[in-house]
């Protein structure tokens, strides 16, 4: 068996790469470890309007549940302050959807998936990465590829097969836990945030709504004394909601690894750290890359030079398109580490009464006293 393109990894990072070299006239094989696509969900589920710009798709019903036009936040001592926006900031995805629907076009445009297949080891000629060997229903493969391409999550298998370094400290993993609940008395438009180091230490807590009472209600936790299911539960024992769904996992915070490529090899999404640091979001960022890895492949086919020389161009256009946004976004998750709830209670009250589009144009140099940054971590935060 032999094709272009083998990616491992059939959710958003291995469905955008997969689509963008089908469309590039690659013959690409993607495989997938689970039985279904899209199951379980491993993220609450928003995403920024430039992600649809990115996939040259427009937003369909199918799998947004609700626009989003701004956020509260909530501060540890009760207090609310609503952002309010003029336009559709962002969406909420039903993600078990959203990822099979890329799969979906991701086959429209010409690759082949072989779901419910463990990727065990990869093959290598001259030190170079050239195909994969696989397992499928009991039976064993050996799958021959000009490049492979691995986007197989925060604990990646494939990475260090391939000689990459994606070993990370147990502080620059968020615990994660989420809910979807049912009856939940929520604005549709506005996702809520919760700080504080009773709600959520070292992170934050969501309630993103899916409309008609729907909601992801979920916890992202750094260096705490419990995991991020404790919160949950802590929270969500005191709503009249009941849940109908439980996920849990990790997110890489620690901003993207050292190297994402080696001769003949592509590294993409959560296992290459292409996850913004503060927020925890990474679709929009995993799309931008992913697209560049197709597009690179496509590139290295037709020159056909899989060597690193070449594939570096993969890292330096990712750290053109998204590399000052995550390195940034780690800059500001510094400085929320140190902020205390004091610092968010007063964060909080200032933000009341303002909206989205003023906040933009606020200068708060010197606002809290120690924290001069102040302004790029609250349009981070936001």
């Amino acid at each position: 068996m032999k094709y272009d393109v083998v990616v491992i990894g059939g959710r958003v990072g291995g469905s955008t790469t997969s689509l963008f070299a089908s469309k590039h006239g690659l013959d690409v094989l993607m495989i997938e470890k689970r039985q279904e696509i899209g199951t379980p969900v491993q993220c609450a589920g928003a995403t920024t309007c430039n992600t649809f710009q990115t996939l040259d798709m427009k937003p369909s019903n199918k799998y947004i549940c609700t626009e989003i036009y701004g956020g509260t936040i909530c501060s540890p001592d009760g207090n609310r302050a609503k952002l309010r926006g003029k336009k559709v900031e962002g969406y909420i995805l039903e993600r078990k959807a959203f990822d099979k629907h890329l799969a979906i076009e991701s086959a429209r445009a010409g690759t082949d998936i072989m779901v419910k297949t463990m990727v065990t080891d990869l093959v290598r000629k001259d030190g170079k990465v050239c195909g994969v060997v696989a397992k499928h229903m009991g039976k064993t493969m050996e799958i021959e590829a000009d490049l492979v391409i691995a986007a197989d999550g925060v604990e990646s298998q494939i990475a260090p097969l391939a000689g990459l370094n994606t070993q990370k400290r147990p502080q620059d993993i968020g615990s994660c836990a989420q809910y979807e609940m049912v009856g939940m008395d929520v604005d549709p438009n506005y996702v809520e945030f919760y700080f504080g180091a009773n709600t959520a230490p070292g992170g934050y807590l969501w309630v993103f709504p899916k409309g008609e009472g729907l909601a992801n209600v979920g916890v992202g936790v750094r260096n705490s004394p419990y995991p991020a299911y404790h919160y949950l539960q802590k929270f969500t024992s005191q709503l009249p909601a009941t849940p109908v769904e439980l996920n849990v996992g990790g997110v890489p915070l620690s901003g993207v690894v050292e190297k994402t490529f080696t001769d003949g090899f592509l590294l993409v999404g959560d296992a290459a750290g292409q996850v913004e640091p503060l927020s925890g979001g990474g679709i929009h960022t995993t799309v931008e890359c992913a697209k560049i890895a197709g597009e690179v492949a496509a590139e290295a086919l037709e020159k056909n030079d899989t060597s690193t020389r070449f594939l570096k161009n993969y890292e330096k256009q990712c750290r053109a398109k998204v590399g000052n946004n995550i390195k940034n976004s780690l800059k500001y998750r510094r400085i929320m580490d140190k902020l205390v709830d004091e610092d968010f209670n007063e964060i909080t009250k200032f933000l009341e009464g303002h909206d989205l589009e003023s906040i933009s144009k606020l200068s708060m140099m010197g606002l809290i006293k120690g924290h001069p940054n102040l302004l790029g971590l609250l349009k981070k935060i936001l």
